[in-house]
């Protein structure tokens, strides 16, 4: 990911950056070969612009990490869970329009 607002997690630290974060938290679970996931980077670096300091995004690579994806019970790339105080508050499946994931965030957001 490009953007600045965008950070990396792993299964060594997935709690401490996504579950105890003070806000909510948008992890794209993905994969380098996963072309929706790739198509997808574009609407998530607009969502890091668009609500700043407000929200953290996450990505996770699955090849790397099993452990978290099989604890989330993700089974297809890309999926997006929206998390907020440890706990999942959304989710969408497969490719993601902007629009949907920005109204997922909104709904959540208090």
């Amino acid at each position: 990911m490009s953007h600045a607002n965008i950070i990396s997690v792993s299964d060594a630290t997935f709690e401490a950056q996504v579950l105890a974060a003070d806000g909510p938290v948008l992890v794209k679970f993905e994969a380098d070969w996963c072309g929706p996931c790739q198509a997808m980077k574009p609407a998530i670096n607009d969502l890091a612009e668009e609500f700043g300091a407000s929200l953290t995004i996450a990505t996770l690579d699955i090849d790397q990490n099993n452990q978290t994806p099989y604890k989330y019970g993700v089974r297809g790339v890309p999926t997006v869970i929206l998390f907020d105080k440890g706990k999942i508050v959304g989710q969408k499946v497969g490719l993601a329009r902007k629009a949907d994931l920005a109204e997922m965030i909104s709904q959540r957001r208090a």
